[in-house]
């Protein structure tokens, strides 16, 4: 599949963007796992989400989905049933990295596996700290990839474990071993990343303490406690607004509002950068959701300046970058990122593949080891000339490409973009109604 987007200059209304993929994955993960019936509503229906939700299916636990609401007769903290058949995760990193944690404590082996992009990521990273806690997990090949097989019947230990590097998912994945673990299961990030899984587990009743450290958190949960089913509304994911938010803010005509958006502080970096960067984007009717802040988004056409980005907010913003990256060739001079050595591990090399398609558009930009160098050309009518993008089948690259049509002299055609239905099924339809013009191509 492909974008073929013909330059446009407006990009304006209200618009409703996908339910948040973090919270939907954890939704499924938690419900099913809990004692008595958790009711779901504004479930992302993305391919990456249902992945998780059938992981569940073909445990044994009973789902049912009518469109976007979802309800879990959860099967408690040792109900899971062997899969009859290999686990697969689709293109989603998360539901494999977290779910490892709670295949190592389960009475039977699994496998899990996932689509060619899946299946070229780094699962070591979980891997290792889950064999400390006495998990028996085999990954592939030299690079530590999928498949990823557990085999159960282990008794897990609580360990003390000080990250190398900030990632959600790693101490996700521990945190959820931990559930099992005989003793008190310690994490330490090197910096403060997404704390859906703290904020979670408290939803449905069990005891996370979290405390601040000089620049992340040390989490502590104590294994053998019993999980208790609530009701979850999904706000909309601040990921996927980041696309409308750059869109917004670099159109000549741009005004967008994005209603009941999750603002969860381990997510706003993008929002700080964009402000930092000059953006006009305010916050409205902010209020409290199933324990998640969420707000309406306002961004108007903005003059762009370049800024380096500060470090502390690279993990609050890790999945926005690929739209960073347009916005700061939007803007009116250099844009430096350092710290984001995570992007390399994405569902693709992020930093590299966004600087080749910049290059293609005409962009001057530098790839350092840990981030990226961008010369703006904000002062220009036109910042990007048109040309041919692989996207590497990653969604965040593809969308973030469309969105550079708002300044493009010439069409720009995108290659790959079948995996945006992972994560925003509807971003095409959604943009083209806000003004870009977008065709998709089978």
């Amino acid at each position: 599949m492909k974008y073929k987007l013909t330059p446009s200059t407006t990009f304006t209304g209200t618009h409703k963007v996908a339910p948040d993929k973090s919270i939907s994955h954890r939704s499924i993960m938690f419900g099913s796992l809990a004692n008595g019936v958790t009711r779901v509503t504004n479930f992302l229906e993305g391919e990456d989400a249902l992945s998780t939700l059938q992981a569940f299916r073909d445990m044994g636990v009973q789902i049912e989905r009518d469109g976007d609401k979802v309800t879990i007769y959860g099967v408690g903290m040792n109900g899971l049933k062997a899969p009859q058949r290999e686990l697969d995760m689709g293109n989603s990193g998360t539901s494999m990295r977290l779910l490892s944690g709670i295949l190592s404590a389960q009475s039977f082996d699994s496998t899990m596996t996932g689509d060619p992009s899946l299946s070229k990521r780094p699962m070591e990273r979980v891997a290792k700290p889950l064999r400390q806690m006495g998990a028996v997990v085999a990954t592939t090949g030299d690079k530590g990839t999928p498949p990823m097989t557990i085999t159960g019947g282990q008794t897990l230990s609580a360990i003390h474990y000080e990250m190398p590097m900030a990632s959600a998912q790693v101490k996700s994945c521990l945190l959820l071993a931990g559930l099992w673990a005989k003793g008190e299961t310690v994490v330490i990030e090197p910096e403060i990343t997404r704390d859906h899984t703290e904020r979670m587990l408290t939803a449905f009743g069990y005891d996370v303490k979290v405390t601040p450290l000089q620049n992340g958190n040390e989490i502590r949960l104590m294994g053998g406690g019993t999980l208790t089913a609530c009701d979850i509304e999904v706000p909309a994911d601040i990921s996927s607004s980041a696309f409308f938010m750059v869109a917004g803010a670099i159109a000549s005509n741009g005004d967008v509002v994005l209603p009941k958006v999750g603002i969860n502080p381990t997510r706003t970096g993008v929002i700080d950068i964009l402000r930092l960067m000059g953006a006009d984007i305010t916050l409205e009717n902010q209020t409290l959701v199933g324990g998640e802040p969420v707000a309406d988004i306002c961004v108007k056409s903005s003059k762009l300046h370049g800024i380096e980005i500060p470090l502390h907010l690279v993990p609050l913003a890790i999945d926005e970058f690929p739209v960073i990256f347009i916005a700061s060739a939007c803007a009116t001079g250099k844009t430096i990122l350092r710290g984001a050595e995570e992007l390399r591990v994405k569902e693709s090399d992020r930093i590299q593949v966004m600087a080749d398609g910049l290059k293609t558009l005409g962009i001057d930009c530098t790839v350092l080891d840990d981030g990226i160098e961008i010369v703006g050309k904000g002062e220009s009518e036109f910042v990007f000339g048109g040309g041919e993008i692989e996207c590497h089948h990653d969604h965040r690259i593809a969308m973030s490409f469309a969105v550079a049509s708002l300044r493009a002299s010439d069409e720009i055609v995108i290659n790959g973009t079948e995996t945006v239905a992972t994560s925003f099924p509807n971003f095409a339809k959604l943009v083209k109604e806000a003004g870009l013009n977008l065709e998709v191509v089978e």
